[in-house]
């Protein structure tokens, strides 16, 4: 059972009422309109989410993955596209943080913190998911600049973003592929579509995870400093092992999203089962209904301890790529899962839009699929099972 410090219980307080006060109003307004909140990015940056796990000595909170992974779910709780948001801002943070020169870490924690320069990361291409070390898009040293050629693709704040926490191939001759990659720290203008050598096509239209962009990044001769290696030019061919290591990150954050669609669905289909009658009873008094209830409810808790215990073994320094993985694989199929059997017990109106399940159906998916298919997270899971036993 995870005790909560006072500072957590205060932090998912707050993030809990502004959920309940500020985001459950107009969150189908969003989300129909496919239209970026604004108003409640906004206030997330009053709340200091974007520093949230960034150090003080830096500007930001300095919490741990816990508590982050607790404010994941509360967020979620309301709508997965506002986790979205800062996902990969703060992935990209925790590399510098980790990874970064010191000089680095004064450049850019500071304005990542207050939210003023926001983050992307980005590894995945047309052609390559799950196989990272079959990406194309090249970074050529050229005096003290490194010029980048190729397309990125699924770049969650690939337009807002001032700052792509990038990998490239540097090194194209290198065996195996991924001693060839770099970790790349890459400055653009946020919200221009066009750049000189940067173009950033319309945003991906998808089946949910509204309001916040999925583009693509469209590299053609794109120019950053040599010093925008991620720890230095001495980890030229050294990026892979860092983006693995916050794909770790990215997979605890996916599963407390889905903890918290998940405990959203639940919460619709108890208070709709107790208020829809059918044969003189609330439908929460069939039987047939109670059975859904009920491994909903256990789902819910196995995934909540599956996340927290993820949570905590990152934190504390950890290698916890089994507990991540098992972690998303548990939270992502448990919210597909919630979600469909909310929109069972809400029978007809799980399929209006007037109905937040519709959303939640929506929004499931793309969990399931988010850093690492499932399918790859089980041949992940086995083999790291493997060497263990």
């Amino acid at each position: 059972m995870l005790e909560l410090t006072d500072e957590q219980r205060v932090m998912v307080e707050t993030i809990h009422e502004f959920v309940d006060k500020e985001v459950f109003p107009v969150v189908s307004y969003y989300d129909h309109a496919d239209e970026y909140p604004q108003p409640l990015v906004d206030t997330m940056q009053e709340l200091g989410l974007f520093g949230l796990t960034i150090p003080e000595e830096y500007g930001g909170l300095g919490l741990d993955l816990v508590t982050y992974a607790l404010v994941i779910k509360e967020l979620s709780r309301g709508w997965i596209s506002l986790s979205g948001v800062i996902n990969t801002h703060f992935m990209a943070a925790w590399m510098i943080n980790t990874y970064g020169t010191e000089e680095q870490k004064r450049n850019f924690l500071p304005r990542m913190a207050t939210g003023e320069l926001r983050a992307a990361y980005s590894m995945t291409e047309p052609h390559a998911g799950s196989d990272v070390q079959s990406i194309t898009t090249r970074a050529v040293r050229d005096g003290d600049d490194w010029v980048i050629t190729g397309q990125k693709m699924w770049v969650t704040n690939g337009l807002r973003a001032g700052l792509v926490m990038l990998l490239a191939v540097t090194d194209p001759t290198a065996e195996p592929r991924h001693r060839g990659m770099s970790a790349l720290l890459v400055e653009k203008e946020p919200g221009a579509a066009e750049q000189p050598g940067l173009l950033v096509p319309p945003q991906l239209k998808k089946l949910g995870y509204k309001g916040v962009e999925s583009t693509e990044l469209v590299f053609d001769g794109y120019r950053i400093p040599a010093a925008n290696v991620l720890g230095g030019e001495s980890e030229v061919g050294r990026g892979f092992k860092k983006f693995m290591s916050a794909v770790e990150l990215g997979r605890v954050n996916v599963a407390a999203r889905g903890l918290g669609l998940a405990t959203s669905a639940f919460e619709l289909a108890v208070s709709y089962a107790k208020q829809r009658t059918t044969f003189g009873v609330p439908i929460c008094e069939h039987q047939a209904i109670q059975l859904k209830i009920a491994q909903m409810a256990t789902k819910i808790r196995a995934t909540e301890l599956l996340v927290f215990d993820a949570a905590e073994r990152k934190s504390r320094g950890e290698r916890a790529d089994l507990a991540a993985g098992m972690a998303k694989l548990f939270a992502s199929e448990t919210a597909l899962e919630v979600a469909t059997e909310a929109m069972r017990i809400h029978g007809g109106y799980g399929y209006s839009q007037e109905y937040p399940v519709e959303r939640l159906f929506r929004d499931a998916p793309l969990l399931i699929l988010g850093e690492g298919t499932n399918e790859i997270q089980q041949v992940l899971i086995a083999r790291r099972l493997l060497e263990l036993m």
